[in-house]
């Protein structure tokens, strides 16, 4: 039998339906009334400038000019604003009544669109007004920009998610975007585009319209308008799409100067995971009122989407009084404001408080209020875990009377991991006798308080040891009732000694901290005799070539990373990148015997392979016998070949007409691993245009992903600054490298002139 479902969840759901249904249409409705407001007050500022009337003796004369000549004053007031722009919106009707009306419609829409301050709210003007008629879901505006790329500037049915997504375009990809600019004609895809594309939109089968913006004979711009699914895109739904968007050019070229590319505020706000409404200052600063709230604010409120449009203190009676405050603090200092809890007391049965309350000022009037709930256990266990690293989670849930301990708790307070876990509130019997009081107190404010606290005490092992432990909670409320305490554990006791140790010892520390800055600045010295800053950008035979250094980022760890760019006397270029295990002093100058020898026996005109066989040996005689990868490469302009090898290093990076790809080196072992080891060398063509990336570990590699998952994202990252000049191409890849192991980094960037 099916499970049924409990008693009045199903009513409630469908009364949430309904309630966000109703709201969508008020939201419609309120939309449209302010363009057609707008529109009328466009027109009428036009009869005042041309009677030299007040503007209630033109919006009088308006109204008497509708009725005397049978036509809606919003029409009226479109063909006023048409006829001072001088343009025409729509080609006019040849049909009958009805194509004289439908033409007045969308001369309406398109006036109204075009009079808007922004481009967001003219594609939600034309969305709303013109294309939601014709099944268009969602209307996308981008704006071209002179490399080519395309820039979004506005949209209408879309996410902050999807827009964040399509921000920006580079130029070729996807093809179809391409092939628009190109061309100037309109791509219409009625199933959507073909298997191998990927365009913004619902799903692979939805019909799409990509359009190109012209203005004075020139491509400024694309609209993509998108269907929910396939449709029927017949020459009248293309005529009457066409006259819509036709505006849109002239709104990017009106708003040219404008450079936010924010999403809808209320879009921000429903992607939040947290409560968040939105709230409007009145005229006199004084009144307050809900503009909008998301999901979470609803259902933490009772499902007031009611609430929009009410007055503050009508929405959210129990809160106004701390709330209203707060607001006008922030818009008025234009600063964050904070509040633990509101209200700051709490009676029991009341509604539960808003916990941890942040005011967001959007301008001089209106705010962003966001809040946690206390019965958000995930939540209130990050706001403890933010104070500390390398903790242990606990829950204690207060109906039930059981706790629960990640596995780290056991080892923190040296319980037995088959016993069960101790609620806090019965660990005192293990706290040391002079810390019982702290302990005792933290229970206080969590329990009677309902707040979050912090406390360090002594807790005796079953062992017999004794470590410091750090205990950061906070209470699980709901509505406003504890139901449970959630916090860390963490044992500190090693930063207690290190006190201790560094205290007795201060005299001999100094000393040693002499001795290790000495050994940095020495290291730090090799490092950079071996690693030179390379002018931004080298014109050699055939390529153009930058390199980037970035140091390990811990002190005391200079790493063992080298790059090499040398023109030779056969006219070929020597490419080489390089990293010695380990780091400090032996692997700096492990790095400068390498490099220097590489540069030598480069200039015997042998083959790459030949070079690292030969640089192996070296390797295996250096002192220290260290181990290192590395790539050797010579670049011949004549046929643009590109002879290298690898030992043991990360493959090269080809990106290739806006696509990148790794180029598998042959396994061959790290240099100083075996003697009179074969190199193989590998031949890849290249092409005007190509751009080759060789770099090191500290690039990609992240402590806790793989090394494929780094390579990809390089890859990815590659492809997005493909249109990039060589240079800012190495910068940026270097300033947004994923690698977090505190390693050194060195890249080269050569391009195929």
């Amino acid at each position: 039998m099916p499970a049924q479902e409990p008693s009045g969840l199903s009513g409630g759901h469908d009364e949430r339906s309904a309630a966000l249904t109703r709201l969508a249409a008020d939201n419609a409705g309120l939309r449209d009334k302010l363009t057609r407001r707008h529109l009328i007050d466009l027109a009428t500022g036009i009869l005042v400038a041309q009677l030299q009337a007040s503007p209630a003796e033109a919006a009088e004369h308006l109204g008497r000019l509708a009725e005397a000549t049978g036509v809606s004053t919003e029409d009226l007031a479109a063909d006023i604003v048409n006829g001072v722009a001088g343009t025409i919106a729509v080609a006019p009707p040849t049909g009958g009544e009805d194509a004289l009306l439908e033409a007045r419609r969308i001369r309406r829409v398109v006036t109204a669109a075009e009079a808007n301050e922004a481009v967001n709210e003219a594609a939600a003007t034309l969305l709303e007004g013109g294309l939601r008629p014709l099944g268009v879901q969602s209307l996308w505006l981008w704006r071209r920009m002179e490399s080519d790329c395309l820039r979004l500037a506005g949209h209408a049915g879309v996410s902050a998610t999807d827009a964040a997504r399509w921000q920006w375009i580079p130029p070729g990809a996807p093809a179809p975007f391409a092939s628009v600019l190109t061309e100037g004609s309109p791509l219409w895809l009625a199933s959507g585009p073909p298997m191998d594309v990927v365009l913004p939109g619902p799903g692979p089968e939805a019909a799409r319209a990509l359009l190109p913006l012209r203005l004075q004979g020139a491509t400024v711009g694309l609209a993509l308008a998108v269907w929910p699914g396939p449709a029927d895109l017949d020459e009248n739904l293309r005529r009457a799409l066409t006259d819509l968007i036709d505006v849109a050019a002239r709104v990017l070229n009106a708003t040219e100067a404008e450079t936010s590319l924010s999403p809808p505020l209320d879009d921000l706000v429903d992607a939040l995971a947290h409560p968040a409404v939105t709230v409007r200052r009145g005229p006199d600063a004084s009144a307050l009122s809900v503009e909008h709230l998301n999901e979470p604010a609803s259902e933490a409120l009772g499902g007031t989407y009611q609430a929009v449009g009410q007055p503050l203190e009508a929405a959210l009676p129990r809160h106004h009084a701390d709330l209203a405050p707060l607001i006008r603090r922030a818009c008025e200092a234009s600063s964050l404001q904070r509040a633990a809890r509101v209200p700051v007391e709490h009676r029991e049965g009341a509604p539960a408080p808003l916990l941890d309350v942040r005011v967001l000022p959007v301008g001089d009037e209106r705010a962003v209020v966001l809040w946690h709930t206390g019965s958000d256990l995930r939540t209130a266990a990050t706001r403890a875990v933010s104070h500390l690293q390398g903790v242990a989670p606990f829950e204690d849930d207060l109906t039930a009377g059981t706790s629960r301990w990640s596995e780290q708790a056991y080892g923190v307070l040296g319980v037995d991991p088959q016993s069960r876990p101790i609620p806090l509130s019965k660990l005192l019997v293990r706290v040391h006798p002079e810390d019982r009081d702290d302990l005792t107190e933290l229970l206080s404010t969590l329990t009677g308080r309902h707040k979050g606290a912090v406390a360090v005490v002594r807790v005796i092992r079953e062992d017999g040891g004794l470590r410091h432990v750090r205990i950061a909670a906070e209470p699980l409320l709901d509505k406003g009732v504890l139901t449970g305490l959630t916090g860390v554990y963490q044992d500190v006791s090693a930063g207690f000694h290190a006190e201790v140790a560094l205290t007795a010892t201060f005299d001999q520390l100094t000393a040693v901290q002499a001795q290790a800055a000495l050994r940095h600045r020495l290291a730090l010295q090799l490092q950079q005799a071996i690693v030179p800053e390379m002018p931004a950008l080298r014109r050699l035979p055939g390529l153009q070539a930058t390199a980037r250094y970035r140091p390990a980022v811990q002190e005391y760890r200079v790493g063992g990373d080298w790059y090499d760019v040398l023109p030779l006397p056969s006219g070929k270029v020597l490419v080489a990148v390089g990293d010695i295990a380990g780091h400090g002093i032996d692997s700096a100058t492990g790095m400068v015997a390498l490099r220097n020898a590489l540069r030598g026996l480069a200039f015997t005109g042998n083959t790459p392979g030949r070079l690292m066989q030969w640089l192996n040996e070296v390797t295996l005689h250096t002192q220290g016998h260290p181990t290192a990868t590395a790539v050797c490469a010579l670049y011949d302009p004549g046929d643009r070949t590109l002879r290298w090898a690898s030992a043991g290093h990360l493959p090269p990076l080809l990106l290739r007409d806006g696509t990148a790809q790794l180029i598998e080196p042959p396994h061959d072992i790290l240099l100083g691993a075996l003697p009179s080891f074969a190199y193989q060398d590998t031949i890849t063509q290249l092409k005007p245009g190509d751009t080759l990336l060789l770099y090191t570990d500290g690039l990609i590699e992240r402590r806790h992903d793989g090394l494929d998952q780094g390579l990809e994202t390089l890859r990815r990252a590659a492809e997005e600054l493909s249109s990039c000049e060589v240079e800012e191409q190495a910068d940026r890849l270097l300033g947004q490298a994923t690698g977090d192991t505190d390693d050194d980094t060195s890249l080269i960037a050569i391009r195929v002139v």
